[in-house]
């Protein structure tokens, strides 16, 4: 069940994650203020769906690597903690603060600060996660030509 869990989680982050960084980039080049405001308003919500699925790939991922070595468990392994660091003290905070100020209408220094800030980060945590997923096909691969 694990080894099913695993890349549907990580898929499922992955992808929740570059949703955020799309729609946020497409409406503030694209869009008025009313689909920013949604936008800005909606992710906060987003987490309901990515936390758990950030969660369940790591403990799985945990419980996966934990009889395997090499160097892409190292790489996947040293990666997770900056991901989960990310996440907790500059994207969560950077996106309720975002669609607080969305919410009142104060698109103002502090907001676009905080905007680019978040899609900085962002953008790092969806390379770190492609890095990861990049290695677990890998790894995958390297289980399936091993002889039985």
């Amino acid at each position: 069940m694990t080894k099913i869990l695993h890349p549907i989680a990580g898929a499922i982050a992955l992808l929740t994650i570059l949703t955020f960084w799309l729609a946020t980039v497409l409406s503030e080049l694209f869009a008025g203020t009313a689909t920013i405001v949604t936008v800005k308003s909606l992710i906060p919500w987003g987490f309901l769906v990515l936390v758990p699925a950030l969660m369940a790939v790591g403990g799985t991922g945990f419980r996966l690597g934990r009889k395997m070595r090499g160097p892409l468990i190292a790489a996947k392994t040293k990666r997770m903690p900056f991901i989960a660091t990310n996440g907790i003290l500059i994207l969560i905070p950077s996106a309720l603060y975002l669609s607080f100020k969305a919410q009142a209408g104060a698109f103002d220094t502090g907001f676009y600060v905080v905007q680019v800030i978040e899609l900085c980060a962002g953008a790092v945590n969806l390379t770190l996660l492609g890095l990861n997923m990049r290695d677990g096909l890998r790894l995958t691969a390297k289980r399936r030509r091993k002889p039985v």
